[in-house]
């Protein structure tokens, strides 16, 4: 009898360290999911900034368009877009590569609006003191009004990142195993629904909170209020 009570501790306890392996091992995609997508985000939403600043109206209502578009739509949404509509134009596209590009396009829409409008923040009078010495366009960025507005964006962008780490979890309906969609699976072989998305929370703010932490650091260090 001893024996089978042992035995069975020995089941129970494996199988908990079994689930937070596997959960852990799905964790490195939600990381490099997010990632990648802010990166490539960010840099669409630098281009998305500099035509919205530098050219003429229509390339203005362009990008005030692509802007609207992606935040007035549903990721969950883009998401099946991305793979479903893609495959069904004859685009063969994994569910690693619609994720990514979704998560871009909605990455970049935000950020670049986060970015436009901590530009915007910088007072008028700025631009007219940096005309007044003769900088051009690029200077005036370069050296007057992008260290204001970097401290300026800081919070908010970093605020966004807590966001789009989250957002991962939705490619897990197209298929994509991140955390959310390993969760899932695990929770259905296990029938303990409670204790593994209990460990999935938890793994999310091992995640999120660090990065948040790091952000107020960095606002002290540059006195940003």
């Amino acid at each position: 009898m001893d024996n089978a009570i042992y035995s069975g501790r020995d089941v129970v306890e494996f199988s908990i360290w079994d689930v937070l392996r596997n959960l852990l091992l799905a964790a490195r995609w939600t990381v490099a999911l997010s990632l990648i997508t802010f990166a490539a985000g960010g840099l669409v939403a630098i281009i998305l900034v500099l035509i919205r600043n530098r050219t003429d109206r229509w390339g203005k209502h362009v990008v005030v368009l692509y802007v609207q578009l992606f935040q007035g739509t549903p990721l969950l949404m883009q998401l099946f877009l991305a793979y479903f509509g893609l495959s069904a134009l004859g685009f063969q596209i994994s569910a690693w590569g619609a994720a990514s590009l979704a998560l871009t396009l909605y990455c970049s829409a935000f950020l670049s609006e986060i970015w436009h409008g901590c530009i915007q923040a910088v007072s008028k009078g700025q631009w007219e003191a940096s005309a007044c010495l003769a900088l051009n366009w690029a200077e005036q960025m370069r050296y007057i009004i992008l260290p204001q507005a970097i401290k300026l964006a800081i919070p908010p962008t970093v605020g966004f990142m807590v966001q789009a780490v989250k957002a991962t979890a939705l490619a897990s309906v197209i298929g994509f195993i991140e955390l959310t969609k390993a969760g899932t699976m695990i929770a259905n072989a296990t029938f303990k629904p409670f204790m593994v998305f209990s460990i999935i929370g938890v793994l999310y703010f091992c995640l999120c909170y660090p990065i948040s932490r790091y952000a107020r650091s960095l606002e002290r260090k540059m006195n940003v209020r």
